[in-house]
Formats: structure tokens, sequence, C-alpha cells
């Protein structure tokens, strides 16, 4: 992990041991639900306190076949996807555009890079060729870590990957741990606060 001046370091955890927020762990099924779960609760802070604007995208759907078990109800029962998406969270803070991916990773070694799609990778680079703050989020969930990963590093890892999968130790090395707390269980602003907007910190624009 890179400290805030870009130096490697270890990771340390306040008392010697980690926060004892517990994620949980998702099903097949659910997988993924509970990260956007703590990330909308963060979005909802941030907002609450007018930190920042950001919120998750809307996913763009053509309903194809609607049941309606009674007068007050409708239930859609096939829908299918106009477009591929691209990023699941947009916004803004200190007035610089926001972009970001979330996702979550069952394995403890490594990340599939079949979680991240090509158009999504292109999409992070564009917003990071304009100016704006792009990154992705993963969650270890054997291990309880969220990992901040600037959009270059994931960029850069996937446009010369040999292997199908990002290690575990890659993102020790090349990412930022999260803080979390009761009201904030991603806490991602303190570590894009101290990328891009500390003395020491780096932007795209170079301010």
């Amino acid at each position: 992990m890179y400290n805030i001046n870009g130096e490697s370091t270890m990771v340390n955890y306040p008392n010697g041991r980690k926060s004892s927020w517990a994620h949980g762990t998702a099903s097949a099924g659910g997988r993924g639900m509970a990260l956007e779960k703590d990330i909308n609760v963060t979005n909802g802070s941030y907002l609450s306190d007018d930190t920042a604007v950001i919120h998750k995208k809307p996913t763009p759907v053509t309903i194809v076949k609607v049941d309606y078990p009674n007068r007050a109800a409708a239930k859609i029962t096939e829908a299918y996807f106009k477009i591929p998406s691209t990023t699941d969270y947009n916004g803004i803070y200190k007035g610089r555009y926001i972009d970001f991916e979330a996702k979550e990773c069952a394995s403890r070694t490594s990340f599939p890079l079949k979680s991240i799609h090509l158009h999504q990778i292109k999409h992070l680079d564009a917003v990071v060729r304009h100016g704006g703050i792009a990154f992705v989020i993963v969650r270890f969930v054997e291990y309880g870590e969220n990992w901040f990963v600037k959009a270059e590093s994931m960029i850069d890892f996937y446009t010369h990957a040999e292997r199908r999968s990002i290690p575990y130790e890659w993102f020790r090395a090349n990412g930022y741990l999260i803080p979390e707390n009761y009201i904030r269980p991603v806490d991602y602003l303190k570590i894009v606060d101290r990328l891009y907007f500390s003395k020491g910190g780096t932007t795209s624009d170079g301010v």
C-alpha cells in the first residue's frame, strides 16, 4: 500500500487491529450488493452534511413484460439492458468530477479481470483524460477490506496483463486501504483528499 507521499508502506490498523465494523459475507446471488449498500450509506452521509454530491447511476433497461398480480401491484418479469453500463457511481466533490466502479471479490488470492469490462476501462480512461477523478473500489470480502485503486493503475494492469486476475498482493502494493466507520462504512473521500487535494498529492491537471 502507498502512503500520502506515494511511498510504499505496510498496512497498519489502529491499536494494531482492524476496526470492529463487520461487512459480512455476501452470497453468490447477492455478491456486490453489500458493498453497494455500504457505499450508498456513505454517499448519503456525504450528501447530508454537504460534503459531496455522488449518486449511483441508473441502469438503462427496456421493459418487455409486466405481470399484474393485482390491481395495486405491477411486477417486471422480463427486461433487457439498452446499452452496456459504464461505471457504478458519479458526482462532484470540491469542484471535481468523480466517477468510479465498485466490485466485490470472494477470492482471498486474486481479483478476476473479467469483473471489469473493456468498455468500463475505456470510460475510466476518458474520465481521466478529461480531468476527472476516476478509480475502482474493490472489496475483498474474506478480509473485510476495501481497496481504492486509481483508474490509471487499473488501466495499466488491464492493458498489459499477462494473467487473468490481479493478485491480492498487487492491491497491497498499488492500492490504498479505505478507512471505515459506522457512519461512513466506505469512506473513500478520505483517500481522494490525500491523493488529489492534499499537499504532496497529485491531480490530473497538475494542481
